[in-house]
């Protein structure tokens, strides 16, 4: 571990490491480039994926079991995190998203219950439960930061998922109004589409590429992770002591601009 750098001496939990596409990946590699201690996070079958994507990373962190549908695994977290030597914690990246095929494509108000469910518990409920079972190793200059996909527009393709980010970026403001005054942050990067196992989940998700390649003022590469998981860690930083409940676009400019 590194002296020196943005998160120097800083703990960090990043959940759903499963692939060096993901920005979860590229936050967990750029935080420990940055002198943060790391700890990962999956379940079931992907754990064993995890914890061999861990030893890509500069350092190999402990990989801890954490499925976020099972209260004994939340109730349980903040004691296995001790475990790992983890007393404390400054930050945590939930990149923790899905949502069964059903509830994705067209067809949007046919989705039944159970399938829009499943997304908003693992999509959108665990950011707060995930924020809860790690409150009691918090400080007062902790920091939870998301993922996102711009919640506000409807796209293609997305079904409920698209309302499940809608609720997330809605939860991601409660908890910065709750935990504020324990000095707990909340944010969320709005990454442009990317070529990892949650996008090419989404039936049809060539159309988004096609979009930013034609939209983005900056330009937009599906392949590069480095500018959301830099983004993530200046969040997990203390460079933005002072904002909470905010929305940061990662994603070329796409956003502010129209046809």
């Amino acid at each position: 571990m590194s002296g020196t750098g943005l998160l120097a001496g800083k703990k960090i939990l990043v959940t759903g490491v499963l692939t060096e596409a993901s920005i979860a990946f590229a936050t967990a590699r750029i935080a420990q480039d940055q002198g943060a201690t790391v700890v990962l996070s999956n379940y079931g079958r992907t754990l064993s994926l995890c914890r061999r994507i861990a030893k890509r990373l500069p350092q190999e962190p402990p990989v801890i079991e954490l499925d976020v549908t099972d209260p004994e695994h939340l109730a349980t977290l903040a004691d296995r995190l001790r475990e790992q030597g983890f007393d404390s914690l400054d930050g945590v990246v939930h990149s923790i998203g899905f949502a069964p095929q059903e509830a994705m494509g067209d067809g949007f108000p046919e989705v039944a219950w159970e399938h829009a469910a499943t997304a908003f518990q693992v999509s959108t409920w665990s950011l707060a439960s995930l924020t809860q079972a790690c409150r009691p190793l918090f400080g007062e200059k902790s920091s939870v930061v998301g993922l996102t996909f711009d919640a506000s527009v409807a796209w293609p393709v997305y079904g409920w998922m698209g309302a499940a980010k809608a609720a997330l970026e809605s939860t991601s403001r409660y908890l910065a109004r709750e935990l504020g005054p324990e000095g707990v942050r909340v944010n969320l990067v709005a990454a442009g589409p990317l070529r990892s196992m949650a996008m090419k989940s989404i039936p049809g998700s060539k159309q988004f590429e096609e979009a930013w390649e034609g939209r983005a003022p900056l330009g937009w590469s599906v392949t590069d992770t480095e500018p959301a998981g830099k983004a993530v860690v200046a969040l997990l930083s203390d460079w933005f002591p002072a904002t909470t409940g905010e929305i940061v676009h990662v994603d070329g400019g796409f956003h502010a601009v129209g046809v």
